[in-house]
């Protein structure tokens, strides 16, 4: 199985830092054998969720790229140690599509973004979905220059996410499928899957 990997950029700026730092991520993976979509919520928004009973296109464009893959990496600028409402309003929208498929983090912050990343961790969790055990930080001023990485270390860690992303997220998401097709009872997958 070819791992299927979305990004999902939640920053309204037109020059962001986390959905740079996500777009190289995403390209890492496809180097890792992964086929990747990019969905940037600051160009297909998502009406608020409830606000609306019509399925509009922005709706259905984005939930077939969720159903589409079988891991994500969610990146998100740090607002008041919060992810972007986007975000929040992106991941309102689904359940059981997240179930078995395991989630990296990308954070645009000054302080490191720990509180936002750890509540999309949360979010994810009672969606049963899997997380990276750690995040990528991105300090915009300090890290990029002219749009390219300057920062060494970053670069490092963008690359491990990519990586591991993979790895894992190919190990965790084949075993979630053969349980499902499995007669075992007591698996994760049955209870949650669909």
């Amino acid at each position: 199985m070819t791992i299927k990997v979305l990004g999902v950029s939640s920053s309204m700026r037109e020059f962001s830092s986390s959905a740079k730092g996500l777009e190289i991520a995403l390209n890492n993976a496809k180097e890792n054998g992964a086929e990747i979509q990019f969905l940037n919520l600051q160009k297909t928004p998502l009406p608020m969720f409830y606000s609306t009973t019509e399925k509009t296109e922005n709706i259905r464009k984005a939930t077939e790229m969720v159903k589409w893959a079988d891991a994500f990496i969610l990146a998100t600028p740090d607002y008041h140690g919060s992810m972007a409402g986007s975000m929040k309003n992106f991941l309102d929208y689904y359940w059981s599509e997240f179930a078995g498929k395991l989630f990296g983090y990308i954070c645009a912050s000054h302080e490191k973004g720990l509180t936002a990343m750890d509540q999309m961790r949360t979010a994810i969790r009672q969606c049963y979905g899997w997380s990276m055990p750690y995040g990528v930080s991105i300090n915009g001023e300090e890290d990029f220059e002219n749009g390219e990485i300057k920062n060494l270390q970053l670069k490092s860690r963008l690359t491990m996410l990519s990586r591991d992303l993979t790895v894992y997220g190919e190990i965790i998401r084949n075993q979630f499928l053969q349980d499902l097709k499995s007669d075992v009872s007591n698996s994760f997958s049955k209870h949650y899957g669909k």
